[in-house]
């Protein structure tokens, strides 16, 4: 995610921290000056919320070690204002196992809680609403509380939260997985509705949490619309076939040429038959800057690079696609040169596919 720091990498899975959560640190710094007067209570509340957001991680590693357990695996957790957010590189489509990756982090945020209520008690500490409403409880108390909030808070059905990942999962088992998640974000956009119109009034925060919601559930229903449209098509029926190549040893005036001449953007670099490098556009200009139109594509080409395979599924080559951040993969047969798999032909297939879906319709 841009405009985020990594600050530890646990279990194999980074851990960041988003620019706009020091924005938070600040406001709850500054709250914890006007209410005591004193930096030390500044301090106070900075602490809890950094460990607050400690029990969110957890919440986070909970859905991310159960998603490898299923062989998903999660490329990082952010922190931001209004929690933590688990990037896992693809949900299952069974809906059993999503069921068990959407349970697994408030079931970790509900034990939390347990634990500390068991700690409390123990030690004859208060536990009760009454003391927390009346400011008495203690640090531990209030952070039970808190976990207490976060797990009711997550399990309401407003998708793409938990909650609403176990409705989707539920929904999948009697309907079609676009269908199902169509519903859910539904759903969902309405609980943000609800949240930033009471947001308004009451809380800010809720604006903050009804916005992202909304969004976030637009865009759940975008990626299920595209793996409806990706099931069972392999990546040979959308790659492109009519592909230039480049040799290590062309120029880069080739490549311009090329450039000039054609819709291709990125190139595959082939040697003996082989795919050995792709240089890309923004790699060419930035190498005709500074080396000029006669320095060689070999120099100046990524040596290191994914490929896809003709009989891959595309859903998958797809999320690959996305992940790396890149544009194009070659695509590859017995180590030869078959095609190139772009975000822009997997977009006009996309089109393609919505055209054909509404004349049906």
């Amino acid at each position: 995610m841009k405009w985020s720091w990594r600050i530890g990498r646990f279990a194999g899975i980074d851990v960041r921290i988003h620019a706009t959560f020091l924005f938070l640190l600040a406001w709850i710094a500054l709250v914890g000056y006007q209410q005591t007067g004193t930096a030390a209570g500044a301090l106070s509340g900075v602490i809890f919320i950094l460990v607050v957001f400690a029990s969110v991680v957890l919440h986070e590693y909970g859905h991310a070690l159960t998603a490898r357990y299923y062989g998903f695996a999660t490329r990082e957790i952010t922190l931001l204002p209004i929690g933590g957010v688990a990037q896992i590189e693809r949900m299952p489509s069974n809906p059993r196992q999503e069921l068990a990756i959407a349970l697994a982090g408030p079931a970790v945020t509900v034990g939390l809680a347990v634990l500390l209520w068991g700690i409390l008690t123990a030690t004859g500490q208060a536990t009760s609403v009454s003391a927390l409403m009346s400011g008495k409880a203690s640090f531990l108390a209030r952070l039970m509380w808190i976990n207490v909030w976060l797990a009711a808070f997550n399990v309401l059905p407003a998708f793409p939260m938990d909650g609403g990942r176990v409705l989707r999962a539920a929904l999948a088992t009697r309907m079609n997985y676009g269908r199902a998640t169509h519903i859910a974000a539904e759903i969902g956009k309405g609980f943000a509705l609800v949240f930033g119109i009471i947001g308004l009034f009451r809380d800010p925060w809720l604006v903050l949490i009804a916005l992202f919601i909304w969004l976030a559930a637009a865009g759940e229903a975008t990626v299920a619309q595209f793996r409806t449209s990706f099931a069972g098509i392999p990546v040979e029926r959308v790659m492109i076939r009519d592909v230039r190549t480049l040799s290590p040893t062309d120029p880069l005036s080739a490549a311009m040429d090329a450039v000039l001449a054609g819709f291709q953007q990125d190139f595959p670099v082939v040697e003996g038959g082989r795919v050995v490098g792709v240089l890309t556009r923004s790699d060419l200009m930035k190498a005709l800057a500074q080396h000029g139109r006669d320095a060689l594509v070999g120099a100046v080409m990524q040596r290191t690079f994914e490929v896809a395979e003709p009989g891959e599924e595309l859903e998958g080559a797809f999320a690959r696609l996305q992940a790396c951040h890149c544009h194009t993969f070659p695509v590859v047969r017995d180590q030869q040169l078959v095609g190139v798999l772009t975000t822009e032909n997997v977009g006009e297939f996309l089109m393609i596919q919505s055209a054909l879906q509404r004349e049906r319709v």
